[in-house]
């Protein structure tokens, strides 16, 4: 069985410092395959955060991919930096911004659902673009092809089970490129909520996997992490891990794969 540790939201500058350490205590104990970190790792994108937030990841020991949040570019008051240089910051964690990774018969594929301007009011909602969106699908077509394909970005595709929104911008046309290209799942973050939803799109079955968040800014349930294990025989479910009491339990509402259309 592998394991991967699917994290989000932890917010450097916001973070809850208790969940901060039961996570790294959980990876050191547990040894998960990978660690995918689906962006917001900081409040406000400084250098100090980013600094603590790279020290954090590099600490646990394990392969690493992050995704980039809404938080993690300058905030509006920063015009100039973050339509111009959104990255500068980034030194402490470079290495590991939408790194594709391959796991013992997974494909984790990055996909950037964040935009530095947007012709609406909320920048803060996701938005796919098409050059997002060509990366990702020529990395599943280059993988091989009995992997299992997990993508990986900040904003749920479209809008699931919890009370948070997205509001992704051509979020439903790159849900179904990715069920034409053979997804399994896509990973999120940004609602702080979990979840594990199938969805049809084009007669395939893709899976949406969001995760909680790490940080004080919890919503409707406590600090919380999701374990996804995958079979060897290509099966795999969600479990949610919460700082609290409850244990932690399966909340996939499926746990299929179907056969990949790339085979």
């Amino acid at each position: 069985m592998t394991k991967l540790f699917h994290v989000s939201d932890v917010h450097f500058g916001a973070e809850d410092p208790a969940a901060i350490a039961w996570f790294s205590e959980r990876v050191a104990a547990e040894k998960p395959d990978a660690v995918i970190m689906t962006g917001d790792l900081t409040m406000r994108a400084t250098k100090s955060e980013f600094e603590d937030g790279g020290a954090w990841l590099s600490a646990l020991g394990v392969p690493v991919t992050l995704e980039v949040g809404n938080h993690d570019i300058p905030y509006y008051w920063d015009p100039i930096r973050r339509l111009f240089s959104p990255y500068s910051r980034y030194a402490a964690v470079e290495r590991m911004i939408e790194r594709p990774l391959d796991v013992a018969g997974i494909t984790v594929v990055p996909l950037k659902t964040t935009a530095r301007a947007q012709w609406r009011w909320n920048w803060s909602k996701g938005k796919v673009s098409s050059g997002s969106l060509r990366r990702a699908l020529a990395i599943i077509a280059a993988a091989p092809r009995d992997h299992l394909i997990f993508v990986a970005g900040h904003h749920p595709l479209i809008e699931g089970p919890v009370k948070g929104t997205a509001r992704t911008r051509n979020g439903d046309t790159a849900l179904a490129a990715l069920a034409r290209a053979g997804a399994h799942a896509v990973l999120s973050g940004h609602v702080h909520d979990p979840f594990d939803i199938p969805v049809a799109r084009d007669d395939w079955q893709i899976r949406l996997i969001g995760a909680g968040t790490l940080s004080k800014r919890t919503r409707h349930s406590p600090p919380a992490f999701n374990e996804i294990r995958v079979n060897p025989d290509r099966t795999f479910e969600t479990l949610v891990r919460t700082l609290s009491d409850e244990p932690k339990h399966r909340i996939s509402e499926t746990t299929a794969a179907m056969p990949s259309p790339r085979t």
